[in-house]
């Protein structure tokens, strides 16, 4: 359903925003004013953008969790999408997604949506759910090698003679 408004409704609102913009100032101020936006939307994007890069860095560096940062970041990244695709009604859309408290609600609706749709499974086989964990912590499950001490090692640059 989304990819049928995307690719025939937003077209139809372009052309007929196109049509009445065009028709109040003028062909050439509309195509001026399309450019114009594209190049003021280029400008925030790599300002924003690169200060969401930062601060995600900092985040990964602090050892914080960089979830907020790299929501914040694919939303720019939507941003310059729609900010170069030639429109009124993109651009709209394109500049508002710049805008950081317009991100953080879409984010935090989009996280409250998601939220609702998480499934937690119990501990083992996902034909079985609800099997509780082996009861003493125990248990390793690992494969080994016998190594025989009196065995000079081979040549292979990853040991090291003890001779």
């Amino acid at each position: 359903m989304w990819l049928l408004f995307i690719f025939i409704v937003v077209p139809i609102i372009e052309i007929a925003l196109f049509i009445q913009v065009g028709d109040a100032i003028g062909l050439w101020p509309t195509l001026a004013t399309v450019i114009i936006t594209a190049f003021i939307g280029t400008q925030l994007l790599r300002a924003q953008g690169l200060a969401t890069l930062s601060n995600l860095q900092n985040s990964v560096g602090a050892g914080q969790n960089p979830m907020d940062h790299i929501a914040h970041g694919a939303m720019i990244l939507v941003a310059g999408v729609v900010l170069l695709t030639p429109g009124f009604f993109t651009d709209a859309i394109g500049f508002a997604l710049l805008i950081p408290p317009v991100r953080a609600a879409l984010i935090k609706a989009g996280a409250a949506r998601m939220a609702g749709n998480v499934h937690v499974s119990g501990f083992g086989n996902p034909q079985q759910p609800h099997q509780s964990p082996p009861a003493s912590d125990d248990i390793v499950d690992a494969d080994f090698t016998v190594i025989d001490e009196n065995q000079k090692p081979g040549n292979s640059g990853w040991t090291k003679n003890k001779e």
